[in-house]
């Protein structure tokens, strides 16, 4: 049988059955109120943290019985809020998740909910409303189809905190442009979220100026208001310039600076004032120093430890934050930030979540098209994690034109580089289709992979082992590949056995033969070449364990006798002196090799 090189980051992963998934959903349709109430609580610790399950209910019909449940004036108070909390977690899944809740008309069930008198459910369906509208997916159109909405929006703010921080969310990202502006403004938003800037929560003070660097932003009008505004007898640009202060939060320092920045431009605030222009440049460079030693703060802490990489991830925005860095002007920032999420890449579970979630692969591929060298290393070492077969990432990124990206960096002068564009090759090609196979020989060049296979730097070596291994799997892939490209691979093992290379490389070399060797016309390749069957017999007596069994591997495959043309395959090699060599290889102090050599031996018996 062939065998595939485990890749970096190997373990395994539960896969949940829908079948357990359309329990939860039966229990919706229970007459009993208080088990429809308990199915719902149950189904909401269940798809927590969990994308698959998320899917799963989502396909079974889950969403329209909730909104149903949700609408109902039958259903309890608390009823109606749980099911509004299970549909903010579906929608935080993927985008195809908020699409799905769209199609069921989500945002008009949610938005009537907010006509209820009671707080928490208000507040639940402004929860989920919040991560619906922040979804690329959802068009902020849909915010302003029903006239009523935004001036019940702005009277809510006065409810609790978190309306306060919902609503400004929600407001800054659905405001996208004139029109937008023109209707927040003409509802009172300058005067209902000004005094929001003198919260005691730092989420509400941080969207409410969210909400006014996007009022600001190319408005004369609004930038003209807002010079007049007095929060608390304080005017609205001495606040902002209070918020450049170095004891703030970089985010906080950042959107004051966009606001003070968009009223400067148009023209309300004079732009040859020190105490705000001077203040802006300096602060702006040193907000950068600052984010540039938080991401790497945070990728020494990620590094080695799960927990931590899970606090990290979990703190409000942070991904956000994180994947924003990728596209900074500084390049130091740039780099810092790569690293960062380098780090977190090596959680599994993160993968399969959060790193899909925020889409990273996106502006990872656009670093990866145009970066200095030392971004390019680390950004393609991140590529490899998230092209591991277990990652979501992979298939979208395979579909973005990764092949030929990757290929190129096997051609640079950089032996880091060549590294990571051989390695995530290599894990691409893991348990691959054909098709993909075959794009990565023809996108590489055989030319190319033979350069790759005579490289001077080891792991490159290694690495390129490993793609051959991985391509050479599945007898159908292991007969094509070898019907084309067999004389040159041939030639390749030939020379890499014969060469002074070390054990682990002839080791893997072997196990290409092995693999070889388990296709159907294939190994004919290695039967009608006695200079690579000696060489076979050489290493089965070998003084090192690992390249007696890589070679005992081969000659299993090739005397299988369940195969045609085992009995002609068989009596070559005992004319060649193989089952001698076998009976001695059972008598080995080593029981796998002693094991593989008895398995070997009744091949011939049977």
């Amino acid at each position: 049988m062939a065998c595939l090189l485990e890749t970096p980051i190997r373990m395994s992963v539960l896969s949940e059955v829908t079948a357990s998934s359309r329990h939860y959903v039966d229990r919706l349709f229970d007459p009993d109120p208080q088990k429809v109430l308990q199915g719902v609580i149950d189904m909401k610790n269940a798809v927590i943290g969990n994308n698959k399950q998320k899917a799963n209910l989502i396909v079974l019909g889950a969403v329209p019985r909730l909104l149903y449940l949700l609408q109902q004036e039958t259903s309890s108070t608390e009823l109606k809020t749980e099911c509004a909390v299970v549909l903010g977690s579906l929608a935080m899944g993927t985008e195809n998740n908020v699409k799905s809740l769209l199609d069921c008309h989500i945002i008009p069930a949610l938005l009537q909910g907010l006509l209820s008198p009671d707080l928490k459910f208000i507040e639940a369906c402004l929860r989920c409303l919040r991560t619906i509208f922040t979804s690329p997916v959802t068009p902020e159109e849909l915010l302003y189809t029903d006239a009523t909405v935004i001036p019940h929006l702005m009277a809510l703010l006065s409810r609790s905190r978190y309306t306060q921080e919902y609503i400004c969310q929600i407001f800054s990202h659905c405001c996208k442009g004139p029109d937008h502006q023109t209707i927040l403004f003409n509802h009172g938003a300058v005067q209902n979220i000004a005094h929001l800037l003198t919260s005691l929560s730092y989420k509400v003070r941080m969207q409410a100026l969210k909400c006014f660097s996007v009022l600001a932003f190319e408005n004369p009008q609004v930038s003209m208001t807002l010079v007049n505004v007095l929060v608390d007898g304080e005017l609205l640009p001495q606040i902002f310039v209070k918020m450049l202060q170095r004891d703030k939060p970089i985010e906080m320092q950042l959107t004051s600076a966009k606001c003070l920045t968009y009223m400067c431009r148009a023209g309300a605030i004079r732009t040859d004032d020190n105490c705000i222009v001077l203040k802006l440049d300096h602060d702006l460079k040193h907000a950068h120093e600052l984010r540039q030693a938080a991401f790497k703060l945070y990728a020494s802490l990620g590094a080695n430890d799960e927990d931590i990489r899970k606090k990290i991830i979990e703190t409000e925005n942070m991904m956000d934050r994180i994947v924003t860095g990728l596209s900074e002007s500084s390049v130091k920032v740039r780099l810092a930030a790569v690293r960062c999420l380098h780090s977190l890449s090596r959680s599994v579970q993160q993968l399969r979540t959060s790193f899909q979630d925020h889409a990273v692969w996106k502006p990872l591929m656009k670093v990866l098209q145009n970066a200095p060298d030392e971004i390019l290393v680390v950004a393609s070492s991140m590529l490899c994690n998230l092209l591991l077969e277990f990652s979501p990432s992979k298939e979208p990124i395979l579909e973005s034109g990764a092949v030929e990206l990757l290929c190129g960096l096997t051609q640079s002068e950089n032996p880091a580089l060549r590294v990571n564009g051989i390695w995530a090759l290599m894990n691409m090609a893991f348990q691959a289709e054909q098709k993909i196979k075959a794009d990565i020989l023809r996108s590489l060049s055989t030319e190319q992979l033979f350069r790759l296979l005579s490289d001077s730097d080891l792991n490159v070596l290694m690495k390129t082992l490993g793609l051959l291994r991985n391509l050479l799997s599945t007898r159908p892939h292991i007969d094509k590949i070898m019907s084309t490209h067999g004389k040159q691979i041939m030639q390749a093992v030939t020379l890499i056995l014969e060469g002074e290379h070390n054990i682990e490389v002839k080791e893997q070399t072997l196990c290409i033969l092995a693999n070889i060797a388990d296709g159907t016309t294939a190994k004919e390749l290695i039967m009608t070449n006695d200079d690579i069957l000696q060489k076979i017999k050489y290493y089965m007596g070998h003084s090192h364990i690992k390249l007696q069994l890589a070679a005992m591997f081969c000659i299993s495959n090739l005397i299988w006798n369940e195969e045609e043309g085992s009995q002609e395959r068989q009596d070559k090699l005992r004319d060649m002196g193989i089952v001698d060599i076998l009976h001695k290889l059972s008598q080995s102090p080593d029981s796998n090799l002693c094991d593989k050599a008895k398995t070997a031996l009744q091949q011939y018996l049977a």
